[in-house]
């Protein structure tokens, strides 16, 4: 359950009350960066992970055929 529009309100204007109308859009701005920042790492290292996983799926396919055991 998240925060209702009455509690977000609340918050808003006591961040107002705390840092003022002139460093409250910049704090909104450097938190919008921060999140695309995030987002765009984890969309990263998710491409990455899938990127490897293909490749272990492809060289899984190459290994098909069946060679005789070693003899020692």
């Amino acid at each position: 359950m998240g925060p209702s529009g009455i509690e977000i309100f609340i918050i808003l204007v006591i961040a107002l009350v705390i840092f003022g109308p002139k460093k409250l859009p910049e704090m909104g701005k450097s938190l919008g960066k921060a999140i695309r920042e995030f987002k765009s790492a984890g969309d990263e290292i998710k491409d990455e992970i899938t990127k490897a996983a293909d490749e272990m799926n492809k060289d899984d396919d190459d290994d098909k055929t069946i060679k005789p055991p070693k003899s020692t």
